[in-house]
Order: structure tokens, then sequence, then C-alpha cells
């Protein structure tokens, strides 16, 4: 990072940092930076690896100064954005908007629907980490409802449903109850049947395109006027499976002429050959569009609240046709956009990611490569930190941007307190010792906490270096936990000198490994496997334990395998 980048980014860390703390009267917090941070300048992104380093310092020296010292420098930094947050009449304590008219409801009630046709991709967190935090704030109730009614386009995966479970509990959340739509046909059966009685809904066999030029011309189906027993009967056959795969619907009678062409007698049941893979449901042939079955159950879930996406503003108006055949009350909408994802390579999406699965192209739905919270999980990153990022995002109607780098941050001030630090050697060259340096090594556990001790490293009479951190012939190095070499006829001459000549800056420290007792590490990260050797204690961690490599970043071990260590790249 140049002078010139390093000035903008601490001068735009002082103005969010600043607009943090005066908002909340508190201290700023470098989670709470780093992703306005980020988004307002995408730019920073591919200097990722440097900017937590730098937006710390910056966050550090904010939270210093007294509440009034930061009012006044925001004033200076940015009046317009200080104006706005003191013509607000009420400061809000949490970090999303309060839900609409919710004092108006005995209990908040919400659902997460997702469609189990695979484990959860980055994306899908956000509904779980909103709802969830509503749940607790209002202490009110919220479900899992697993939408698999489409046995065919949107086939369900039978080890999706325990797979999605078990992220939520990754994220922190436990539902209040779990349905699956797929249970529930009957309910929609029964539904549909009073509808066609009170005259809202039709049986219709005719083409998709010949249904498709009626629509669009405004002009009613010939099948529109049916008497109630005539679509009754031929309901009961698609019911019983006496039709195929498109020969019959039943349409939601709406306004055949509005304006929004893609309201108009909409589907709600339609005929599937392929059998659905759950063995209780796979009998079942006429099966209900998401529209017709999510609106029925929001109902009889008794549903208050609902966040979705802003391109699905047309289910809403579509369900509210089916509500008002049965008077029944419409809950509260809330619409927001999509979530873009930096940092990966693989497109988030749950097809995609199992198309390269398939192929082979990824290990899993845990490869790091994968933007998946199975992966996130086994790169060591907690739930907790992706639901701080995810919440912070709010719930605009516009897309937004969520970098890595926010919820690497918050993972950072989860666990940086608690690893320990190791030494990690990647490609190592190995380099002779001379001059009589100590036996051991004794670098501290945690440079923060001494009352952990330090690490027992054998030195030997070899030792590993990164390439970049080989000296200059005659130039001096400081080996971390060891002492000062001089480099000299390519062997490293301890010199006794002691840290002073690292305060006076002409010695670079770095970190190294014993060539001889060292371990083999293979790290998986998101650009592929590294290998290298790491100080022996490492074959010692438990597997989950997270440790960070100095100079490196940190990781979860993962398991210790005959020939190598396997770890998993967390973050830097």
């Amino acid at each position: 990072m140049n002078d010139e980048l390093r000035e903008r980014v601490e001068r735009e860390t002082e103005k969010h940092a600043l607009l943090n703390a005066v908002k909340h009267e508190s201290d700023a917090a470098v989670g709470a930076v780093m992703g306005p941070l980020m988004g307002d300048n995408p730019d920073f992104r591919e200097h990722a690896d440097a900017v937590p380093d730098v937006v710390g310092g910056v966050v550090s020296r904010v939270n210093d100064l007294e509440y009034e010292e930061k009012r006044a420098r925001l004033e200076e930094l940015a009046p317009e954005e200080l104006a706005e947050i003191e013509a607000e009449d009420e400061e809000d304590e949490h970090d999303l908007p309060a839900l609409p008219n919710a004092d108006d409801y005995g209990e908040i009630r919400m659902r997460c629907a997702p469609n189990p046709n695979g484990p959860w991709h980055v994306g899908h967190a956000r509904m779980p980490a909103v709802i969830g935090t509503y749940r607790d704030r209002y202490d009110g109730w919220f479900c899992v409802r697993f939408d698999d009614t489409d046995p065919e386009t949107k086939r369900p995966d039978l080890d999706a449903y325990d797979a999605i479970l078990d992220d939520l509990d990754y994220l922190g959340f436990e539902p209040d109850a779990t349905y699956r739509a797929s249970d529930r046909l009957e309910t929609y059966y029964d539904h549909a049947r009073d509808l066609i009685e009170k005259g809202g809904a039709y049986t219709c066999s005719c083409s998709g395109e010949a249904f498709s030029e009626l629509k669009n011309n405004g002009e009613p189906c010939p099948h529109r006027d049916k008497g109630a027993d005539t679509v009754l009967d031929e309901f009961e056959a698609m019911v019983d499976g006496e039709f195929s795969s498109g020969e019959m619907v039943l349409r939601v009678k709406t306004d055949i002429q509005h304006k929004n062409p893609a309201l108009r007698d909409w589907v709600a049941f339609r005929m599937i050959d392929t059998p659905h893979p759950r063995e209780d449901a796979s009998e079942y042939r006429c099966w209900p569009m998401l529209d017709f079955q999510s609106g029925v159950d929001d109902h009889l879930l008794e549903i208050t609240h609902i966040i979705r996406g802003i391109d699905l503003q047309d289910s809403a108006k579509r369900q509210q046709f089916v509500y008002d055949y049965f008077d029944w009350d419409y809950p509260e909408v809330i619409h927001w956009g999509h979530v873009q994802l930096d940092d990966y390579d693989v497109k988030m999406s749950t097809s995609t990611i199992a198309t390269l699965i398939d192929r082979g192209e990824l290990d899993g739905w845990d490869d790091p490569r994968a933007p998946t919270l199975k992966s996130l999980r086994r790169r060591g990153i907690r739930g907790g930190a992706i639901v701080e990022a995810m919440v912070g995002l709010g719930t605009s109607t516009s897309d937004v941007d969520l970098a890595m780098s926010a919820i690497y941050a918050n993972n950072r001030e989860r666990i940086d307190d608690e690893t320990d630090r190791r030494f990690l050697v990647r490609d190592g060259n190995q380099v002779p010792l001379a001059g009589s340096p100590p036996d051991e090594a004794n670098p501290p556990f945690h440079p923060n906490y001494e009352d952990r001790g330090v690490r027992e490293i054998p030195v030997g009479d070899s030792v590993l270096l990164e390439p970049d951190d080989l000296p200059q012939r005659e130039d001096r190095i400081w080996l971390k936990g060891l002492g000062c070499f001089q480099f000299t006829r390519d062997v490293l001459q301890y010199t006794g000198e002691d840290i002073d000549v690292v305060r006076e800056g002409d010695v670079d420290v770095v970190h190294w490994v014993p060539a001889a007792e060292s371990v083999p590490v293979r790290m998986r990260t998101m650009d592929g496997d590294v290998t290298g050797r790491a100080e022996p204690g490492v074959a010692d961690i438990e597997p989950d334990g997270i440790v960070q490599f100095e100079r490196v970043g940190f990781a979860r071990i993962d398991r210790h395998a005959d020939e190598e260590t396997v770890a998993y790249y967390t973050h830097p």
C-alpha cells in the first residue's frame, strides 16, 4: 500500500469511525466500520490484506477521544452526515429499523422459507440473521418452512433439509418450529376446494403458449366461466393424478385486464410427473405453485411480517387476490435488495456450486473456494461474525455489497485474543546456522498475554525461511523468539545483539521454523492449497483449534494425517 492510498484509507476510516462512534455514543467497532468503508470505496478491496491493520489503528485513535472531541472532529470532516444523525428524533439502539406496525400485533411471527435444493451459500445467511435478530429483539417467534413443492425444476436434495438446519445452528439460531410444505399437500388441496366454491379459481387445459397470448391481450380464457361443480370435479381428477404434466392447471381468477400481465389469472396448481424425492410425498402429482402454497401457509402460521427480495414484489400482489377471496389480512411485507459478495471466483448460486461439485471442480460444499456457510465454518469463521455483517446491511431495497473483509474483521475481534501464535514457512529455503545460537527459541504464545507463557522450539543446525525473507549478503535479520543473525557466506551467523537493533529500525524481523523438526502442513485456501512447514508444536494442536500463523494469518487445524497436518486458512 503506497503512502497516498494509506492516507485515503486513514481519512475515510476516520470519518466512518467517527460516524459510528457519535451515532451510538460509544466506541467505534472495527467490524461496523469495515462494511461501509469498503462499500463506499470499492477500490480498497484489492488491498483487503493491508486495510484492516490501518483501520484498527485509526479506530483506536478515534476511541481515545472524548465524545465531544469526536463530535467536533466529525463536524469538521462530515458536517452533513453529523446533521443527519442529530436530526433524528430518536436514536434507535438497534442496527435494524423497527418492524412496521409492530405494536399492532400481540406476537411478532416470522418465517424463513428456504428451498432445500442444497446447503446455504453466504447470501442465504442474511434472512435467518435478520429474522433471528428480530425474533430476539421482540421476544417473538420464527419458523423454518421448507418450501419444497417443486419436485422437478427446483428438485429438493434430501440431505439439504438437515444441512440447512445445521447452517442455521452455526449462525446461532434455533427455530421455534420446522415445517415441510410437502407434508401439507392436503391442507393446500382443502383451501383450493374452498377457493373454487367461492368462484375464485378455475381449471384450464390451454397450452402455455395459448394462454400466454390470451393473457397478454387481456382476453379471458375460454374455461374461465366453468361452473364450480365442473371445476371441482376436474380439480379432484388433478389430485387423483388423472392428468399428465402440462394437461391441466388450476388458475386463480384475478383481473384478466390487470395492468400487470404477471398478475392475470395466475397458476395455483399444476401437474408434475416427476415423483418427489421424499418417500412420504412421492405419490403426489398435483402440486401447488409457491405463491399459493406460501400464501396459505403464511396465514395459517399467523405470520405477521414477511421479508423477501425486491424481485418478489409480484408475489404479494398475487397472494393478495387469494387473501381477498378468503377475507384474510395480509402480513406486513419488507422487500430488500440482493446481496453482492466479493472475493469469490465461484458464483453465489446453489445450482452452480452443486454443478461444480458434481464435476469434481470443487471438493464439496465446504471447499474453501465455495462461497458457502459450510466452507466458512470449516475455515474457522464464527457464525456470529457473519450475522453481525448481515445485520449491518440493514433492509434497504437497493442491492448491497458485502465485503468479506467485514466478516473477517468481525471474526478477528472474536478470536484474536484467544488465539495462540505459531510459525509457518511456505516454500521455505533452508539456511544453515552458525555462531552458537541458543538451542531453543521461546517466542510467546500471545504477545499481549504474557501469562500464557512461551513456546519451546528446538533450533537445530539450520532453519527454513520464506523466499521473500532471505536477507542480502551481509545483512542482519532477527529470527522471532531467537535472536539476531548476519547472513554471511550463505550462512546465518548468530551475532548475540539484543532487541535494540530491531527498535533502531536497522533489522527486519522474520518468522522461521527449524529445518529438522518442523512438521509438514497443507493449508487449504480460497486460491488453492499452499504447502509449508510449521513449528513442531502445531502437531499437538487438537483438530478444530484456531491458530494464527504469524505474518501469514489465522487458520483452523482440520486434521493430522500420517504425512501432514491439514489446516484451513481463515483470513489475514
